[in-house]
């Protein structure tokens, strides 16, 4: 047809009638795409006489291959960002990062996507019902290079006292851990990561409010401590401030409870 030609008369015609008149020219066309608005697959079917769709709709037939195919493009074009991660993954990528290992950086996830990624989207046809990230990157890492990570970069940080507290690698000052005060007490040296750098303790109160951060702690037993321990026995006159933190027991208890559970003398 011309271009800026006008249709000044039509008429309808009958759905069947094309059928039978054209049948051998009428094309049944699958497409499989991933949306990157929803994060969903779109599995459409059409039947066309070349340029003109008769009809189209959901395809419910769409192969198991291509909706995997279409999830992998779709990480591939727009990146990792469209995957759930939870929080355990990202710790996982930023003491990866942290301890100078690059096996889990965005450029080498990416690189190697069809390594690791395809396994996680059989029978999904969506990014955010994809499952077991975790443990992708840990297959990524190796049993070696788990074993170096924990030393380098441990998950969590242990107290005298016997509780475990999650190190936040991304925080601004460094590998920071958030802990109550009295669960360090007996600890007189600083706590350090496997390549010797000071953790950054952020010293809390009984009810989680801030004390102080320390990159020394044997300092601060020595120094603020008798300030900071005044100033608790006025608020949690419960639970024991001891002078010498450096040599007392550690405990997240009350005096009374701590007494209970010594037993009678």
């Amino acid at each position: 047809m011309a271009a800026g030609a006008r249709i000044l008369s039509a008429a309808p015609i009958d759905p069947a009638e094309v059928e039978a008149l054209f049948a051998e020219r009428i094309e049944t066309k699958r497409s499989v795409r991933f949306d990157p608005a929803t994060g969903r697959i779109e599995a459409l079917r059409e039947r066309r006489i070349g340029a003109i769709r008769l009809s189209s709709g959901p395809d419910s037939a769409a192969e198991p291959a291509e909706i995997e195919k279409a999830l992998l493009e779709g990480v591939r074009a727009r990146g990792l960002a469209l995957l759930p991660w939870s929080g355990t993954a990202q710790a996982l990528r930023t003491r990866a990062a942290y301890a100078g290992n690059d096996s889990l950086s965005d450029e080498r996830l990416l690189a190697e996507l069809d390594d690791w990624l395809p396994g996680l989207l059989a029978g999904k046809r969506r990014l955010d019902a994809v499952e077991g990230l975790t443990n992708a990157l840990n297959n990524l890492l190796g049993w070696d290079g788990q074993k170096a990570l924990d030393r380098l970069a441990p998950a969590r940080f242990e107290t005298p006292e016997g509780s475990s507290y999650a190190i936040d690698y991304a925080a601004e000052g460094g590998p920071t851990v958030e802990v109550r005060v009295q669960a360090l007490y007996g600890l007189d040296t600083h706590p350090v990561l496997g390549d010797g750098t000071p953790l950054v303790l952020s010293l809390t109160s009984p009810a989680g409010r801030p004390i102080q951060t320390t990159r020394d702690l044997p300092g601060f037993w020595k120094g603020s401590w008798a300030a900071v321990a005044k100033e608790m026995r006025g608020r949690y006159p419960r639970h024991p401030w001891p002078e010498d933190p450096a040599s007392a027991s550690a405990t997240l208890r009350t005096k009374k409870a701590d007494a209970r559970a010594a037993g009678p003398r």
